[in-house]
């Protein structure tokens, strides 16, 4: 009788305990006066975010040229250690896509990684960098992607075993990462400095691929941009882009290599850097500009 008491009290606490757990990272999304007052959204900065955060590198069809990066029809895989996940559909299609959506329901998804049906979202959406991102570019980049042509492709599932394919243990996974605190702390940043730690902490979401993780997944704080394995798990590795892996690299060198593509020794790029380097030079030359002078600025590892 004793043991089938504190049986009992076991299955209780620990149903209590998940009943918390539940409670305390259910999806929250943004509140509703954040959207208010931002007026019509600016178009061509809209523009200028896309191409920062190489939307169409995971959303366009895979192997899109020239001409179809802006149909962001969804679908390219994204192997990782958890599962493959199939990016979704964003492209105005008011069913396929985000067409239907309203500016609060897409702030959500980008600062809070909630979706549309109050559902947590899975961080191979970047959304633990997005979460720095201001209401204001938010509201011009979604104004963009409505320019943009529609697309009636559905994407696939993303394909997880389980534990990973429960949505639920994603608010702990929030709990532990998701933040919009600074990456780094940097004693006296110029203007110069702190718009490229925006776009490089934020909408360019380079940590994501540049900063090794946890068993969980998580970014690891402490080797911010210090390289690490392929966060897909192919050959080699990403490299580190902190002073100490870009010695001898001076800021005009780190700004025309995103504008052109070539390194200080006359190497090009190549791998997945090759889209993202395509993508940073349709930036003005000041963002590229900015992006090397906060690479130089953080602590080298």
């Amino acid at each position: 009788m004793k043991f089938l008491k504190v049986t009992a009290a076991v299955g209780a606490a620990g149903l209590l305990g998940l009943a918390c757990f539940l409670w305390v990272t259910a999806p929250a999304r943004t509140p509703d006066d954040l959207w208010q007052g931002l007026g019509e959204p600016n178009v061509e900065n809209g523009e200028r975010v896309f191409s920062a955060g190489g939307c169409s590198s995971c959303h366009a069809a895979p192997g899109a040229g020239d001409d179809g990066r802006l149909v962001l029809a969804g679908g390219a895989p994204l192997a990782s250690p958890f599962g493959t996940f199939h990016a979704p559909n964003i492209s105005p299609h008011p069913e396929a896509g985000i067409g239907g959506w309203s500016l609060h329901e897409f702030g959500d998804a980008m600062l809070r990684g909630v979706g549309r049906q109050g559902e947590h979202l899975y961080p191979s959406f970047p959304y633990a960098s997005y979460a720095r991102m201001t209401p204001s570019d938010i509201n011009d980049l979604f104004g963009y992607l409505k320019t943009l042509p529609a697309s009636d492709n559905v994407a696939p599932a993303h394909e997880l075993p389980f534990p990973f394919n429960q949505r639920a243990l994603l608010g702990g996974w929030k709990f532990l990462y998701l933040n919009d605190d600074p990456r780094v702390a940097i004693a006296n940043a110029d203007a110069k400095v702190e718009r490229g730690q925006y776009l490089v902490e934020g909408p360019g979401h380079c940590g994501e691929c540049h900063t090794p993780r946890d068993a969980l997944g998580g970014l690891k704080a402490d080797l911010w941009l210090a390289g690490g394995p392929n966060p897909e798990g192919g050959p080699g590795r990403v490299p580190n882009i902190t002073p100490g892996g870009l010695d001898g690299w001076s800021e005009s060198d780190i700004a025309y290599y995103l504008e052109s593509g070539f390194t200080p020794d006359y190497d090009s790029v190549g791998g997945s850097m090759t889209a993202v380097q395509k993508n940073m030079a349709r930036l003005p030359a000041e963002d590229r500009d900015a992006i090397a002078a906060y690479l130089k600025a953080i602590p080298a590892h």
